[in-house]
């Protein structure tokens, strides 16, 4: 068995893994740098470790870890969240899974991935990197539906569908050092999926279509979805990359079923939930020649909290309030585990938190969730 050091405690998929993990024998450690964060109460953690924020103090966080691994004796560093961009910084210090950061930039820009993808004969939207009013003059030129979202953005949360050019203009600053993009908007479901895979090897995977959302982006109802076409997609990009560690994928499904891909997570996202329950999942991380792990099942899994707040007031307006009662009746709590219920029934501790920083500086909620951990192709320090 090993010693594991997950990062990103305050994540529903960092407590699925941590618990996963525990199962399995493994002891695991977790360090995060927010107070009263959900993981935090789980019986399923050996230790938590407190961390200087990563994108304020990105040293002083890799010289915390690099300390925990070092007196902890960990053999696995799996980062969750968007700090896995900064553990990307110190991967030569760390026994991470992860790709270098100059890896991962190429595949969290939105404009660098769609151009990457291009270049292997995959399907993207055709793609504008918007700098200047040129750039978006042009954009509204060439499209009559487009999408418009900043190359470094996370959850859809600043992200404009379908906006009039007023809007756009309204919206956008124009700074070459935080550009945007323009995507041509198309028509369609969306799927998404979670793989973890070692130098293009695919060990375990999952997809699931995004129904019921809190906003317009992060999905808090999952449901596997068999899709050979997103597998193959994400299978046939891995292996031109020789990609290794875990990432995810948003793809637009048309009406003949086939998928366009339009952005990449190289993180961990919320498939991890219907992978977990596997008994091979956690060897994926491990072992590079696993045959595929996929979900034993749909395994409906859900955000309950999230269902409530944000999905069940949007299926009012949308009318689809059936569908998400079906969904809310037949799926399982993520964060809740009878063996476990300390992270469930004290959730509140972490959002308080988020309430607190939110006031601090001036932000929604949603953005100081990842206030101190998001990375926006900031440079590695010196």
């Amino acid at each position: 068995m090993s010693n594991i050091l997950l990062t990103g405690g305050r994540s529903p998929a960092a407590l699925e893994l941590a618990r996963a993990f525990h199962r399995e024998g493994h002891v695991v450690f977790m360090a995060e740098s927010l107070r009263g964060h959900l993981s935090a109460p789980s019986r399923c953690i050996a230790r938590n470790f407190l961390v200087p924020p990563p994108r304020q103090q990105t040293a002083d966080f890799l010289n915390a870890l690099v300390g925990i691994v070092q007196r902890q004796r960990i053999d696995l560093v799996l980062p969750v969240n968007e700090e896995t961009f900064y553990v990307a910084m110190g991967r030569s210090r760390l026994p991470a899974f992860v790709e270098p950061i100059h890896t991962l930039r190429r595949l969290h820009h939105k404009w660098d991935f769609a151009f990457y993808a291009a270049s292997l004969g995959l399907s993207v939207p055709e793609s504008i990197l918007i700098e200047d009013p040129d750039d978006l003059l042009y954009a509204f030129t060439h499209w009559r539906e487009l999408v418009l979202k900043p190359a470094y953005s996370r959850f859809a949360s600043q992200t404009l569908i379908l906006p009039t050019i007023n809007q756009a203009l309204a919206t956008l600053t124009f700074d070459p050092a935080c550009p945007w993009v323009a995507q041509e908007f198309i028509h369609g479901a969306q799927v998404c999926t979670y793989s973890v895979v070692h130098r293009g090897h695919i060990t375990a995977h999952a997809a699931y279509r995004s129904e019921f959302t809190a906003g317009q982006g992060a999905t808090v109802a999952f449901r596997h979805a068999d899709h050979p076409a997103a597998f193959e997609w994400v299978r046939t990009f891995v292996e031109a990359a020789q990609f290794t560690g875990q990432i995810s994928f948003d793809f637009i499904e048309n009406a003949q079923g086939a998928v366009t891909a339009l952005e990449c997570n190289p993180r961990a996202t919320s498939g991890v939930h219907l992978l977990a329950a596997h008994p091979r999942f956690t060897k994926a991380f491990f072992d590079p020649a696993l045959p595929l792990v996929t979900p034993d099942g749909p395994n409906p899994s859900m955000l309950s909290t999230a269902m409530l707040a944000f999905a069940l007031p949007d299926s009012f307006r949308k009318r689809t309030f059936r569908r998400w009662l079906g969904a809310f009746m037949r799926s399982r709590d993520t964060l809740f585990d009878p063996r476990d219920p300390l992270p469930a029934l004290l959730q509140g501790r972490g959002i308080l938190h988020y309430l607190g920083l939110a006031r601090r500086h001036g932000l929604s909620p949603l953005q100081a969730s990842t206030f101190d951990i998001e990375w926006n192709g900031e440079s590695p320090p010196a």
